[in-house]
């Protein structure tokens, strides 16, 4: 059934879900990525396919989960074509992980263990850390069992917390 402006309901839909919500997908496509070009691009063909898509989107009030979706899908994606090295951001959304203050140096080592995280493993840090999503739905977004975002989200943050002691260790302690 299409409205007035030719759109069918998950048509109009989506498009106002990603102009509203652009910054969003932008920034989770900018955590996969690290260039503002790339991320770009990647929020754009997500669009369109989310809109080319739209059909497909079998329940509306999920629709922001469904684009988040599609965006990591295509950031993975990039990175697999271009397989390259995500060069390191000089200013970047800090993680929400403590509200102490950590050095300049901790903050390096910490996006340094990030970046060296299977995409699956980044993907629960970012949605968790970055974007600040409840675990219920980083599990529906990864269309995962509850249960299992928990144990691979425990189990990626003693992987981060393990790489940064090594880091610690091998440097000496921070200053």
């Amino acid at each position: 059934m299409e409205g007035a402006n030719g759109l069918n309901r998950n048509e109009t839909i989506l498009s106002g879900l990603l102009t509203e919500q652009y910054a969003y997908f932008y920034r989770i496509a900018y955590s996969y990525v690290r260039n503002e070009a790339d991320a770009q691009d990647i929020v754009q063909e997500s669009a369109y396919k989310a809109i080319y898509y739209a059909n497909k989107l079998k329940q509306p009030e999920y629709a922001q989960t469904w684009v988040t979706r599609i965006v990591m899908n295509e950031a993975i994606s990039f990175l697999r074509k271009h397989k390259r090295e995500v060069p390191a951001p000089e200013e970047e959304t800090e993680l929400a992980v403590t509200t102490e203050e950590i050095s300049k140096e901790e903050k390096l080592d910490l996006k340094s263990a990030v970046e060296k995280l299977l995409p699956e493993e980044k993907t629960l840090i970012v949605l968790r850390f970055y974007e600040d999503k409840k675990l219920e739905e980083i599990a529906e977004i990864c269309e995962e069992a509850l249960s299992t975002i928990k144990s691979r989200l425990y189990r990626t943050l003693k992987k981060l917390r393990l790489d940064l002691e090594v880091t610690e260790e091998s440097e000496g302690g921070f200053s």
